[in-house]
């Protein structure tokens, strides 16, 4: 039995009223739920009132469900609407206080929401990243050492010749090799 037909007939179990399949349900997701909400960067508190919400849509939802194959997906979606929605609720407000005039007297207060960037825009940048790092890890050892001694840290950087005596290539040729370093590392990313 593969875990799709499992989950087929816990499902069915639940709509028949089985707690115990229910409790077996919601064990299963319970730690997707709270990793949802944690990589958001919201904290355990919030992370338990986001799972009793979705479980409770769950219970109410459950009966309708069509396709138990695509729960999961539909435990996703739910707790990163509502993990979202919490955070809303308790957006961070950076405040600064300004001096009004020279003369030093009064003073206003603003308060600007934070622009730091969102737990969805850091999670998508670390799986970028992934998918760069395993792109890496399938090119070649030396097309891999050009293309890490060419985009290394600023203050880590080679001159083009140091580069190309390290890596034993004519300096004329760094540029067109990394050309279709690159190249390669987008097919295998797209």
């Amino acid at each position: 039995m593969d875990l799709d037909d499992d989950l087929v007939g816990l499902v069915a179990r639940c709509k028949a009223g089985d707690q115990r399949a229910w409790a077996t349900l919601v064990k299963r997701f319970q730690r997707l739920v709270y990793a949802i909400v944690c990589r958001m960067g919201l904290d355990e508190h919030v992370a338990a009132d986001v799972f009793q919400t979705v479980f409770e849509r769950l219970h109410q939802h459950l009966p309708r469900l069509q396709d138990p194959s695509r729960l999961q997906a539909w435990i996703v979606t739910t707790a990163k609407r509502e993990a979202l929605l919490q955070r809303q609720r308790g957006q961070r407000l950076v405040s600064t206080t300004v001096a009004d005039g020279d003369d030093g007297e009064g003073s206003a207060e603003w308060d600007f929401p934070d622009e730091s960037p969102v737990p969805e825009q850091a999670l998508s940048h670390l799986q970028q990243l992934d998918r760069l790092r395993r792109a890496l890890d399938t090119l070649d050892p030396k097309s891999r050492a050009l293309i890490e001694a060419l985009f290394r840290d600023e203050d880590e950087r080679l001159p083009y010749d140091e580069v190309a005596r390290k890596l034993g290539m004519p300096i004329g040729s760094l540029g067109p090799t990394r050309q279709r370093c690159l190249e390669r590392l987008r097919r295998l990313i797209a």
